[in-house]
C-alpha cells in the first residue's frame, strides 16, 4: 500500500514513537504572534529551560496592532503591553522578530509564505488556529496551545498522536464568480463544521490543481472549520515558482536540489485514505453563511434552509434571519475585506477589477486590510490604491483587524458584515455584531450597491 502526501511528511519527521501510542515529531518552522507567546515565554523563564532552537523561530506583530496611525504610540493598554512584551521576549533569546513598522510585518500567515519561510515538505506550527493555511505548500502544518508553544521552544518537538486521512476531491470546471473562498464554503456547507475531526485533508482533483498560490491557502486555512487538524495541497510547478527567488527560499543549485525532493511529495496513486469525499466543481456557486458558524452555507441563489433544531433557531435569532429567505437584497452596512483568509494581493485584483470606475454605497464603511506591508506595498504599486480611494473605500495598514476585533476594528452591534475572514461566530467581529462570510468578489460588489447581490447576474 503505497503513502499518501501527509504519511510522506509526517514520517520523515518522527524523532521517536512510543509504542501504540503518540509520537515525537520534529518542528521545521515554529511562527509566533503577541498574544499566545508570552505565557510559552515566562514558563520557560520560570524553569530556567533555555530556547531549543530560536533560529527556527520567526515572529511578527499581528492580531493586536492598529490599522490606521501604525506610527504612533498604541492607545489600548492590553494591545501596547502585549506588543512590548513580544519586543522584549524576542530581543532576550534571539528571535527574529518583524514587528510594528517592519517591511516584513504582517499577518503571520500571510508574511511566512510572501517571505519564503514557508516551503514543501516542512513542519510548521503556530499559536494560531489557522496555521493550516501554510499547508497550500504540501507542509503539515496546524494550530497549537500555549503549552505546546513552551514544548516547542524547549526542545523544538512536540508528541503527537498522528491524525487520520481524509481526501476532499474537486473536479470539473467552475463557474463564472466562483472563487477558492465559495469552494471551501461550498465543502463546508455540505460536509459540516465536524466532519474533519481527527483528520488532515488533503485536497485533490484539477480545481485545486488549476488554482493559485493565494487560491489553495485561503482553501487550507478554512480546513480548520470544517473540524480538520489542518489541510494540505500537493506541491507543483505552480508551488516551485511562487517560492523561487523570495526572501528566504534557497537559490541556484541548492533550490534545484530542492524541487527534485519537493516532486517526490505527492499521495502514492495505491494509497487509501480514512475517508474520501469528493464534488463536482458544476454545482457550486457564490457562498454566503446566513448563521454563526462556517458550515451554515448556502448558495447565493438558494434560501435558509427549514431546520428545527434548537442551536439552529438559535443562531437565526442572532443573525435576524428567518427560514427560507433569500439574503439577496439584505441591506448591509459594513465590508471588510483582509484576514489571513485574504488579504493577499490576488484578493485586492479581484476587488479592484469589480471597484474600478464605480462609486461605494453611501451606507456602506468598507474597510481593506492588506495581509501585510509587502502586500500594501503591491497595492500602490499597481495603482490599486487609487481605484478604491476613487470609489470611497478606506484602504489601511496590515493587520488581522476586523477578522476577531482584537484591536479598535469593531462591528457595531446589531450590524452586518460581509467579510472575507474565516469564522462568523456570535461576536467574533465585536459584540453583538453579524458576520455574513463571502469572497472578495461578494464583498466589493456589496459595498458598491450596498446590499448583497447575486453576483452571477451581475457578471460580463
Amino acid at each position: 500500500m503505497g503513502n499518501t502526501l501527509f504519511d510522506k511528511v509526517w514520517d520523515a519527521h518522527v524523532v521517536d514513537s512510543i509504542k501504540d501510542g503518540p509520537q515525537i515529531l520534529y518542528i521545521d518552522k515554529h511562527l509566533i504572534h503577541e498574544v499566545t507567546s508570552p505565557q510559552a515565554f515566562n514558563e520557560l523563564k520560570e524553569r530556567n529551560i533555555p530556547i531549543a532552537r530560536p533560529d527556527k523561530i520567526v515572529a511578527t506583530a499581528d492580531h493586536n496592532t492598529p490599522t490606521v496611525n501604525q506610527h504612533l504610540p498604541i492607545k489600548d493598554e492590553l494591545s501596547r503591553n502585549q506588543l512590548e512584551q513580544l519586543t522584549k521576549n524576542c530581543k532576550e533569546n534571539g528571535i527574529t522578530l518583524y514587528g510594528l513598522g517592519h517591511k516584513y510585518n504582517g499577518i503571520v500567515h500571510v508574511m511566512a509564505p510572501e517571505l519564503g519561510i514557508t516551503q514543501p515538505g516542512m513542519t510548521m506550527v503556530c499559536g494560531d488556529s489557522h496555521t493550516s493555511t501554510h499547508g497550500a505548500f504540501g507542509t503539515i502544518a496546524f494550530g497549537i496551545g500555549t503549552s505546546q508553544v513552551a514544548q516547542v521552544f524547549a526542545s523544538q518537538c512536540l508528541l503527537l498522536e498522528k491524525p487520520k486521512s481524509l481526501r476532499v476531491s474537486v473536479n470539473g470546471k467552475l463557474k463564472k464568480g466562483v472563487l477558492p473562498k465559495d469552494v471551501i464554503l461550498y465543502i463546508i456547507s455540505q460536509l459540516g463544521t465536524n466532519s474533519g475531526t481527527g483528520y488532515f485533508c488533503e485536497y485533490a482533483g484539477n480545481v485545486f490543481e488549476e488554482m493559485s498560490m493565494e487560491g489553495r491557502m485561503t482553501v487550507c486555512n478554512m480546513s480548520i472549520e470544517m473540524g480538520a487538524r489542518g489541510g494540505m495541497i500537493a506541491p507543483d510547478e505552480t508551488t516551485f515558482k511562487y517560492v523561487k527567488g523570495r526572501e528566504f527560499t534557497p537559490k541556484g543549485s541548492e533550490f534545484k536540489d530542492k524541487v527534485a525532493d519537493w516532486k517526490t511529495l505527492k499521495t502514492d496513486e495505491n494509497a487509501v485514505f480514512d475517508k474520501e469525499y469528493a464534488f463536482n466543481a458544476e454545482d457550486i456557486e457564490p457562498m454566503l453563511t446566513y448563521g454563526t458558524n462556517p458550515g451554515m452555507g448556502i448558495k447565493i441563489t438558494e434560501t435558509i434552509p427549514e431546520e428545527n433544531d434548537a442551536s439552529f433557531e438559535k443562531s437565526l435569532t442572532y443573525m435576524n434571519f428567518i427560514k427560507g429567505e433569500s439574503l439577496v437584497d439584505k441591506k448591509i452596512n459594513y465590508v471588510f475585506i483582509g484576514s489571513c483568509t485574504n488579504s493577499r494581493i490576488e484578493d485586492f485584483r479581484v476587488a479592484a477589477s469589480y471597484i474600478k470606475g464605480k462609486q461605494k454605497a453611501q451606507n456602506v464603511n468598507a474597510w481593506l486590510v492588506p495581509g501585510s506591508q509587502q502586500v500594501a506595498k503591491q497595492i500602490k504599486e499597481e495603482g490599486l490604491h487609487t481605484i478604491f480611494e476613487n470609489a470611497g473605500f478606506e484602504l489601511r495598514q496590515p493587520g488581522c483587524s476586523a477578522c476577531l476585533a482584537m484591536n479598535d476594528d469593531k462591528i457595531p452591534e446589531g450590524e452586518y458584515c460581509i467579510s472575507t475572514s474565516n469564522r462568523n461566530f456570535e461576536g467574533r467581529q465585536g459584540q453583538g455584531a453579524r458576520t455574513i462570510l463571502a469572497s472578495p468578489l461578494m464583498a466589493a460588489a456589496t459595498a458598491i450597491e450596498g446590499r448583497i447581490i447575486d453576483i452571477t447576474k451581475h457578471l460580463n
